[in-house]
């Protein structure tokens, strides 16, 4: 099975990154065929500061590798250095229709959220359908907010293999239900354009100011409360272990929780879940060479199978002569 999925690097990456793509990401990595790679050219649509591009894309690719990402084990790259990339997009750009890309909700919430509205905000999921279709992925891990784009890319690759022949595999997103969604401080999706998530790799007392900060109800504590309706708890669950959120659960729903003392808990059970990572990431921090060799070699293996489809598709539709 051939998996599939990309990072942008716009910001520090969050545990909403963590849960909807890097972990099911890595743990794919014993089992099948993974391609995993820093989405530089998406990142474009929100970031115009090129040191902190630059600076971005190298970070999240030190992130990925902290995490547990084996270059060994798979094929992981920085997306503009295949440029295979950008010739499909504008073939695939030539049969998507308008309409098609009006419906996605995507580009009407980022500009509601204030994002500038832009030809490569609008047409991103051609380019998303791009990334997947040109490496022929089978399944993509993504966060329910990306399963539409992931329709797309089907629909784009349905009218192709339709109007030209069979070429493209027709992908299938991986969503875990029970981690679609990552909370926000705010309630809303965590996310880096949002401005609410908990990075990864926080120092300690940045970490602790942004757990405090999760925004809570006013409910006296001896209340019982709906643990479900509670963003704290929907945080808390991913990570604390089960016999104290059984505990947890069973003070909210009896009474008895105390937020400020489960915000501190949840620090303290944070810092202590990506230790390791922390660790293993100062290493590549102290020496940056060695990621950029990684990513080098990575983009090689991905231009390799990159080269192969895009020749099938010039010559779908008549671009060798």
């Amino acid at each position: 099975m051939r998996i599939l999925s990309g990072i942008q690097p716009s910001g520090q990456l969050h545990i909403g990154n963590y849960f909807g793509m890097m972990k099911p990401m890595i743990a794919s990595m014993a089992e099948h065929e993974l391609y995993a790679f820093i989405v530089d050219l998406h990142a474009l649509t929100s970031v115009q500061d090129a040191q902190r591009l630059a600076a971005g894309t190298l970070e999240a690719a030190t992130d990925f590798l902290a995490l547990g990402l084996d270059p060994e084990r798979c094929i992981f790259w920085v997306q503009s250095d295949v440029p295979e990339v950008t010739e499909l997009t504008w073939v695939l750009s030539c049969i998507t229709p308008m309409g098609l890309l009006e419906r996605c909700h995507s580009y009407k919430d980022k500009t509601a959220k204030g994002i500038a509205a832009s030809h490569g905000l609008f047409a991103y999921p051609v380019l998303m359908a791009a990334d997947i279709l040109l490496y022929q992925a089978q399944r993509v891990p993504v966060g329910k907010d990306q399963k539409q784009h992931l329709e797309v890319a089907r629909d784009i690759a349905s009218k192709f293999n339709g109007t030209f022949g069979e070429t493209f595999v027709l992908p299938e997103p991986v969503i875990d239900d029970k981690l679609a969604t990552v909370p926000g401080l705010d309630g809303q999706k965590m996310s880096k354009s949002y401005g609410n998530t908990i990075p990864i790799f926080l120092e300690a007392k940045a970490l602790k100011k942004r757990v405090m900060a999760i925004v809570t109800d006013s409910t006296p504590v001896e209340q019982p409360k709906d643990p479900e309706k509670c963003n704290l708890y929907n945080i808390y669950k991913l990570f604390a272990p089960p016999e104290r959120l059984a505990e947890v659960h069973g003070l909210y729903v009896n009474g008895g929780a105390m937020y400020g003392k489960i915000k501190l808990e949840l620090t303290e059970i944070l810092w202590e879940h990506f230790r390791q990572a922390r660790e293993r990431r100062d290493q590549f921090l102290a020496d940056p060479g060695s990621v950029r060799e990684i990513l080098r070699r990575g983009a090689v293996k991905a231009r390799e199978k990159a080269a192969a489809t895009l020749e099938l598709v010039r010559q779908r539709v008549g671009l060798k002569y």
